[in-house]
């Protein structure tokens, strides 16, 4: 029974980590991100993997910082057969990497050389792609640089956002990795090296990157709505006002000489903005800042009610 560090985070990983336990890997330690606050109460909130690592009684390590830890030395001194992560949220120092009598490999949520970093199913999502994927990759010290083992590619549908990807490729994940990992185990897995001519990463998304830009075509505004749902969301200022925008439809029998932010149509249910290229977005969920998440009909009763066709109430 091979022996398995297992190392993530969010509900991506969960599927991965029960799949192991499933198919015999010993894992020694389920290692996640500290308990943090969530909410406007700040409750002290569990990780994803380590409730299921507590109900599958796996023992749990949650370091702030795994360099100099003693949750690194735990880490070392267990000498595992395996590391596997996926998308724990943490560099690996390379103490760690050099700890395990077999290999450390990654579950990573993209084809790579595309979008290495922390953010790949929101960029390729966020970007317009039409698919992603799932890499396997050996662990390098250089982020998400290392050999691939094996990929699996996807369709992104046009209603996908992040949560839905997420799910689709936690299972992607999961089977191509239990059919990766014996290979791995009998050495006959033929690695292939990444291509660094064709690497593009996709970083955390920053707070500045939320708002929407309007100047785009209407499709790519809805893919950031998308990519950026459910957390942290994306928004625009409507007359100088804060808005996040939960979800939109591209409007395809619209075509405009609006100005991008400008009112194309509005009525009592129906509010359309012009985005670029001639092409329009009708707006469908919307959440005022201070105010709870609202349908397009609640917000033109209320805060809407000043807009106007024609108007440019975009920046």
């Amino acid at each position: 029974m091979p022996s398995v560090i297992f190392m993530g985070t969010p509900n991506f990983a969960v599927p991965i980590l029960k799949a192991l336990v499933e198919n015999n890997y010993d894992i020694i330690y389920a290692v996640t991100q500290p308990d943090k606050p969530v909410g406007r109460k700040h409750v002290l909130t569990k990780t994803p993997v380590k409730i299921a690592a507590e109900e599958l009684g796996i023992p749990v390590l949650t370091p702030k910082k795994l360099s100099g830890s003693e949750e690194l030395e735990k880490i070392v001194a267990a000498n595992a057969d395996l590391i596997v992560t996926a998308a724990f949220g943490q560099f690996l120092p390379t103490k760690i990497l050099n700890s395990v009598k077999i290999a450390a490999v990654n579950v990573h949520g993209s084809l790579l050389p595309k979008y290495r970093g922390g953010a790949p199913i929101q960029y390729a999502i966020m970007n317009g792609d039409k698919e992603t994927g799932i890499s396997i990759m050996y662990m390098e010290k250089k982020m998400d640089s290392g050999d691939i083992l094996a990929q699996k590619a996807i369709p992104i549908e046009n209603d996908d956002d992040s949560e839905s990807m997420f799910a689709k490729l936690s299972l992607v994940g999961r089977d191509l990795l239990l059919e990766t990992l014996p290979r791995v185990i009998d050495g006959s897995v033929e690695p292939i090296k990444q291509n660094e001519a064709e690497v593009i990463f996709s970083p955390n998304i920053k707070p500045e990157e939320e708002q929407l830009d309007f100047t785009k075509s209407a499709f790519l505004v809805d893919a950031k709505v998308r990519a950026l749902r459910p957390d942290p969301g994306a928004y625009t200022m409507i007359r100088g006002k804060r808005v996040k925008i939960w979800r939109s439809e591209v409007v395809t029998d619209i075509q405009t000489d609006l100005k991008p932010g400008s009112v194309v149509k509005k009525n009592k249910h129906d509010l359309i903005i012009a985005a670029g290229n001639g092409t329009a977005l009708k707006l469908l969920e919307v959440q005022p800042s201070g105010k709870p998440r609202q349908q397009i009909t609640d917000y033109l009763n209320g805060a809407g009610q000043a807009l106007t066709e024609g108007q440019q109430v975009i920046e």
